[in-house]
């Protein structure tokens, strides 16, 4: 027995709730399109649980924070779903793929089959096992990627108020649950091997802003270090970590964030991969030009990088490259490649940063680091390539996201640090386009190709989504 679909979109997360909308928007008629997932809900916007999902304090729980209202844009509950004759094939996990063929097998041995397949399945995390490390099966040690792994977090959090956590990884996750942790008055100690947090993004000069002010709010860190083992009480629950140094730390609970790795194993040796993900083109499109890849799987060429082949792993990455992939899929004559600027946010405690572009080339930091009103560019080749700002308003966001997309020209670097974010000001307003701002909630064919008026778009959102009450 099986089912066939003309559209199937495998992976039930962010992008997958972006592409439906957009496919009923487009025009997709029932019975046409459907999504797997192996989750039991509907696509929700992941970023929720990492920040509201974990207050202490009305906290964010579904059917709030289904997708598309990180965008500003609708809730697309399962109700949502049914109207639009869309349909959901939750808690299924599919255990092979064939490409030429286009069917999917799913674990109870049923046959799907598609004639487009948009990948969207996603990234899981990294376990400690994988750095062998063992326990992290104990019931007080937590992950973060899903519903589920929230849900256990917060459970297991509850019962830890006073007491004892470790944090192991200075990333995003990191950073993020070691704040949710200290605002629900839990003891926090973060571990990591690098000399500073978010060593990915941020120069050294940042993350001391940021450690010093997790430190305000009671978090410890130990960097340069790495967990090697467990210690165990009787019932098999974590109540110690030691460090490769010899350390111990008492520890009631733990919170593993050491990275993530795209899934693409459904389709090894089928279609094309590159930097960990499926390499897709401008489109979206794999090397079987019935399959599209969007979101943390999806390897594609930035244009702002000279089409150098990158893998996002960010939501504002999942729901564009997902658009974009459906814009080209229902109107290929009229869509081009993705124009992407890649952005990149987070908010902790009552801090908020943006960041816009690549950080390479020459830094320069400007602003008051005291104040907590601070920024960095960052120039190659005498432009700017690079522009990351705290505690800015509306405008100052939308202006480094000009100055980076229009590649800002730089003649003296000591003139850029006296300037600041005036520079960035007033380069917006030379380079400003006719129109102004566009707002997410136009057709995506539009709102693909406005250039630099898609970064203004998600940097004010992004603005505004910080200001609200529940963030997510």
């Amino acid at each position: 027995m099986g089912r066939a679909f003309v559209y199937v979109i495998l992976g039930g997360g962010v992008a997958a709730g972006y592409a439906a909308l957009e496919f009923a928007r487009t025009g997709v008629a029932h019975g046409e399109l459907c999504i797997i997932s192996e989750e039991t809900a509907a696509p929700y916007e992941r970023p929720a649980l990492s920040k509201g999902y974990l207050l202490p304090e009305a906290p964010a729980r579904l059917p709030s924070f289904h997708t598309c209202v990180g965008a500003n844009d609708e809730r697309l509950t399962p109700k949502w779903y049914k109207e639009h004759g869309i349909e959901l094939v939750l808690g299924t996990r599919v255990k092979s793929a064939d490409v030429r063929r286009k069917t999917l097998i799913t674990a109870t041995g049923e046959t799907i089959s598609y004639e487009i397949l948009i990948i969207a399945t996603g990234a899981r995390a990294l376990k400690l096992e994988e750095f062998g490390v063992r326990g992290s099966d104990a019931e007080n040690v937590c992950y973060l990627r899903n519903l589920a792994d929230a849900n256990r977090l917060v459970a297991v959090m509850q019962t830890c108020t006073g007491g004892n956590a470790v944090v192991i990884g200075g990333g995003y996750i990191g950073m993020e649950c070691a704040a949710a942790l200290a605002t629900n008055r839990i003891k926090v100690t973060m571990i990591f091997p690098e000399a500073h947090c978010m060593a990915r993004l941020f120069t050294p000069k940042i993350a001391e802003f940021y450690e010093n002010y997790y430190k305000s709010k009671g978090v410890k860190f130990i960097k340069g270090n790495v967990l090697t083992s467990f210690e165990n009480d009787s019932e098999g629950k974590v109540k110690a970590v030691i460090l490769k140094d010899g350390t111990r730390l008492l520890a009631d609970m733990v919170v593993v964030g050491i990275g993530i790795r795209p899934n693409t194993g459904l389709f090894e040796g089928q279609l094309h991969l590159e930097k960990g993900g499926i390499k897709v083109n401008g489109r979206m499109q794999t090397s079987n030009t019935s399959v599209y890849a969007v979101g943390d799987v999806a390897a594609f060429p930035v244009r702002l990088f000279g089409n150098e082949i990158r893998r996002l792993e960010h939501v504002d990455s999942a729901r564009k490259t997902a658009r974009h992939a459906v814009a080209a899929i229902m109107a290929p004559k009229t869509t081009g490649d993705l124009d992407y600027l890649a952005f990149f946010y987070s908010r902790v405690f009552t801090l908020s940063w943006q960041f816009y572009g690549d950080n390479v080339g020459s830094v320069i930091h400007f602003g008051d680091f005291n104040s907590g009103r601070f920024g960095a560019y960052w120039t190659n080749k005498g432009v700017i390539v690079g522009a990351f700002l705290e505690g800015g308003s509306r405008e100052d966001y939308e202006a480094i996201a000009k100055a980076v997309r229009f590649k800002a020209a730089v003649k003296d670097t000591h003139e850029l640090e006296s300037a600041g974010l005036e520079f960035a000001l007033r380069e917006s307003q030379q380079a400003a386009p006719e129109g102004g701002l566009l707002v997410e909630r136009l057709s995506y064919t539009r709102y693909a190709t406005a250039g630099v008026a898609v970064a203004l778009s998600i940097a004010a959102f992004a603005y505004w989504y910080g200001r609200r009450r529940r963030v997510w």
